[in-house]
């Protein structure tokens, strides 16, 4: 992490140029990360195997969290993390994004189905603070930024999942400036909970007389309890738990079916337009989501390092590596080491990848006009490729910790398993794999003409290009330059064909996505090598480090980034092979 931060990155440098981030230093930055590593470890850790085995339990229309999840809440609370990234005018800590990305990950690689709580309760204080007039948010902000209410975001409904546009749930006007919400939502991460005596849920619904789609769709704050003129607990509104999902995996996080009847509401934004503030938070959530994919994966690749150094089976092909043991610890072996080093390049990559996105909404928050826009392009295009590739590849490292503890990774009580269980749902929501590659391909490359894509690739380009001479990055610069190249060719390639068949885009855009997720991991890993390579020239007292960084960023080109050749074919191979069965043949 702090190799990312500081020598990839130059965070100090970074904070130094924002506006209102000058104060952001060195120690603070420290402390931040320390603090936060203190509480994953001593806190979350002990905690994760207690969520996943006890759960959430049901009954009469509550949900009792896990054994010490509320306790781990209120500590959070105090500590103003909640807070962290929100201004201090609002009664935040007013640290920039990427300063709290290092305490998601690790709070994530802890426990993720906790770290979903106090997730999930920025959503309203975003959609708040960007939609709210200053009576609502004078009202509700303070005691969700303090942790004294967690939050939840109520978008899906079970007959229309990610396509908001269907939402049945209705509003009506009480006549008094609130509003009546009718309907179900499922899906509802922290839905109830017994964390804090308030819940205040974002939700999406339709007015009566709205236009059809998404443009008819308005935002509401929806608490549990009423508010009384002090600001305290009144009444319960007619918002209820129906039940809660039975789940593979974040047992600890309540996923709830929410039942309004008659719930009072309160309008944020403009009528119809609540899908522009609710993407206020979209972004974020996404990339929330990636994260959990190095979470995990960084969880499950600790895990399985310190097994092969313990566990003695066979011997070493080139002869025995530890004669005075009956066997010779896993790690000698060439395929497990081909799965440490899988789960070492992708984990390292992806939080390289995902930390600079951090730090590209720093600028979109506090750059100046231009830095703003092209950090917001850039965003916009490698978000989607964020959450898809990076949820993808973080399954894949969870399901490699579980293959080198061999039968002892599939039961319980080394807790690999329950990292690839609980890792399997960040494929799927935000938006599925699917959804985010019909977004990057669809809207992101194709709707600008390629104009965003034209974007990153110059960028790529131009980094190869200042480094052509140097010979000691030629291996690694070479076949970046020729993946960079052929990005834009298959755009085009896809492109031409969609002219003629729309389904083109469908059919490639997920091969699409995950070539595009090895070239941008492939850009970032360049950019590490060298790093690793001038510390070394120079003379370094962590020499084991960065030539650990130039072994794994070998490994990655040599033995990664081809795939991202077998994903080019497949996406260049047209619709034909994907659509030609007709749905009548579709028969087992």
């Amino acid at each position: 992490q702090q190799f990312v931060l500081r020598e990839l990155l130059g965070i100090d440098q970074h904070y130094a140029k924002l506006s209102g981030c000058e104060e952001v230093s060195d120690e603070l930055l420290s402390a931040v990360m320390d603090g936060g590593a203190k509480f994953a470890e001593n806190v979350l850790a002990p905690l994760n195997s207690v969520g996943d085995e006890q759960g959430c339990v049901f009954a009469d229309g509550e949900v009792k969290t896990p054994e010490g999840f509320a306790e781990a809440f209120a500590q959070y609370a105090a500590g103003g993390w909640q807070g962290l990234r929100i201004p201090v005018a609002e009664g935040g800590q007013g640290l920039p994004p990427s300063a709290g990305i290092a305490v998601s990950e690790m709070t994530g690689a802890a426990n993720y189905a906790w770290s979903m709580y106090p997730g999930l309760a920025q959503a309203p204080i975003t959609c708040i603070r960007h939609g709210g007039t200053e009576e609502q948010k004078q009202t509700w902000l303070p005691r969700l930024i303090s942790g004294e209410r967690a939050g939840t975001m109520c978008l899906t409904e079970a007959h229309c999942g990610s396509d908001v546009g269907l939402v049945r749930t209705r509003a009506r006007p009480n006549g008094d400036g609130t509003y009546a919400l009718d309907g179900t939502k499922i899906f509802i991460s922290g839905g109830e909970q017994d964390m804090t005596p308030n819940i205040v849920h974002a939700v999406l619904a339709r007015l009566e007389g709205a236009p059809e789609g998404t443009k008819g769709i308005s935002l509401f704050i929806v608490p549990k309890f009423l508010l009384a003129e002090d600001g305290s607990l009144a009444d319960r509104n007619k918002v209820y738990c129906g039940s809660i999902e039975k789940k593979m995996g974040i047992k600890g996080s309540a996923t709830c079916v929410m039942n309004f009847d008659g719930a009072t509401g309160y309008m944020l934004g403009e009528e119809n337009r609540g899908l522009e503030v609710m993407f206020k938070i979209m972004n974020s959530a996404r990339l929330g989501t990636a994260l959990q994919g190095v979470s995990l994966g960084d969880a499950s690749f600790q895990g399985a390092l310190a097994y092969a150094k313990e566990r003695l089976q066979m011997r070493a092909l080139t002869g025995p590596q530890n004669p005075d043991a009956p066997a010779d610890p896993i790690i000698v072996h060439p395929d497990v080491r081909r799965m440490l080093m899988t789960q070492k390049a992708l984990n390292e990559g992806s939080r390289a990848f995902i930390y600079w996105l951090s730090q590209l909404a720093d600028l979109v928050d506090h750059g100046s006009e231009d830095e703003a826009k092209a950090a917001d392009d850039l965003m916009s295009l490698l978000t989607p490729i964020a959450k898809a590739f990076c949820t993808e590849t973080g399954f894949e490292v969870t399901s490699l910790g579980v293959q080198v503890f061999g039968g002892h990774g599939y039961i319980h009580e080394h807790g690999m398993e329950q990292r690839m269980r609980d890792m399997r749902i960040a494929m799927i929501y935000e938006g599925t794999t699917g959804i985010q590659s019909l977004d990057l391909l669809g809207r992101k490359v194709m709707g600008t003409g390629g104009e965003l894509l034209r974007n990153f690739t110059k960028q790529v380009h131009k980094f190869c290009k200042a480094r052509q001479d140097n010979e000691a990055m030629a291996a690694f610069i070479a076949p970046l330059q020729q993946a960079n190249a052929q990005w834009g060719d298959l755009t085009m390639q896809i492109g031409g064909k969609a002219m003629e068949n729309p389904d083109e885009i469908g059919a490639a855009s997920v091969d699409f996505t995950m070539f595009s997720g090895y070239v941008v991991l492939a850009y970032m890993w360049a950019q590490m090598i060298e790093i690793a390579q001038a510390r070394l020239a120079e003379g370094t007292e962590e020499e084991a480090f960065y030539q650990a960084k130039l072994v794994t960023g070998r490994f990655y080109f040599e033995r990664i980034l081809p795939r991202a050749a077998a994903h080019a074919a497949a996406a260049g191979a047209g619709a034909d092979a994907v659509m030609s069965l007709a749905d009548e043949a579709f028969t087992f």
